[in-house]
């Protein structure tokens, strides 16, 4: 998968693209902003490390946390759908999960949610679990998955 392929499809198509990232830290927006001419396309990313980041900047509703947890898929709808909805971005990708040490018998770390939300369309969740490979190897790869989920949409 290629960044500079995202960017070219989304040129294209004359679609933006935000992010909303917790346990990857703004690494999605990263990859996106380390191409030359990557402002064309990335309106803006968020990284709602905190809850209340999550609450204030994308209008996750306090409730859903209360009832599902940080690390869930509908967290991880709502993050998609709020930075869609707080940018000027035709598509957005979200990320939450448990990237380490650490975890629970419920949710164990390596467990990752993503959003996708694009307008017009509904919006796609879903959950992978990496294992516990590590911080810097979860992280990575739920930055790659990530880059992913936006190249599949865009295709």
């Amino acid at each position: 998968m290629s960044v500079d392929q995202i960017l070219a499809l989304a040129r294209g198509k004359g679609w933006r693209i935000a992010t909303a990232e917790s346990c990857t830290g703004g690494m999605v927006a990263v990859a996106l902003t380390d191409v030359p001419g990557s402002s064309a396309v990335v309106d803006r990313g968020f990284v709602t490390y905190s809850n209340a980041a999550k609450v204030e900047m994308l209008g996750v509703a306090q409730a859903t946390l209360d009832a599902f947890g940080a690390v869930s898929e509908e967290i991880a709808r709502e993050m998609a759908e709020g930075a869609l909805a707080h940018s000027h971005a035709d598509l957005a990708v979200s990320i939450t999960g448990i990237a380490g040490p650490g975890g629970s018998e419920f949710k164990p770390e390596g467990r990752v949610c993503f959003g996708l939300a694009q307008k017009g369309a509904p919006t796609h969740v879903e959950t992978q679990e990496f294992g516990a490979l590590g911080r810097g190897t979860v992280r990575a790869k739920s930055r790659d998955h990530a880059l992913g989920l936006l190249l599949r949409a865009l295709s």
